[in-house]
């Protein structure tokens, strides 16, 4: 992907990323105690405005332009276990109790807070994985680290 595709997909993906936010925020449930817990542990400043939605997918974007670049990274398949959008996580329902997947996805989380939102995190988390690839992504890394310290297996 060029520069200059990337920067007319960032719009459409940070668009995509808070509509599905605000989707999961209104219909989501509230992280049990020990998932706060969790969500604190890993840096999480404010766990209270997490939300998990429960789906049987994650789902893929309208826009056929993202989709087809969300299919063509790999970052949205039928394999997605999970996917955080700020504070709005969703959770493939036959991975529910997860803890792990969880922790990372709060990883995630902390992550788009102390980066300054939506498009800052997208910006870093989307060019890492195209420039370095998914699992050694700097962001990745840190999530895949920080389930482990807290004892949560990734």
């Amino acid at each position: 992907m060029t520069p200059e595709q990337f920067e007319l997909l960032l719009p459409l993906a940070c668009r995509w990323a808070a509509e599905q936010e605000q989707r999961i925020l209104s219909a989501g449930d509230l992280p049990s105690g020990a998932q706060l817990a969790d969500a604190r542990a890993v840096g999480v400043v404010y766990p209270e405005r997490v939300r998990l939605l429960h789906v049987p997918e994650i789902p893929a974007p309208d826009d056929p332009i993202l989709r087809r670049a969300a299919e063509l990274t790999g970052l949205i398949s039928p394999r997605t276990a999970g996917m955080a959008l700020r504070y709005g996580i969703f959770v493939r329902a036959d991975c529910a109790g997860d803890r792990a997947l969880l922790v990372h996805e709060l990883v995630h989380t902390a992550q788009y807070e102390r980066l300054g939102g939506i498009e800052p995190f997208l910006r870093q988390y989307l060019l890492e994985c195209l420039t370095v690839g998914y699992p050694g992504a700097p962001l990745e890394q840190e999530a895949i680290a920080s389930t482990s310290r807290i004892g949560a297996r990734d």
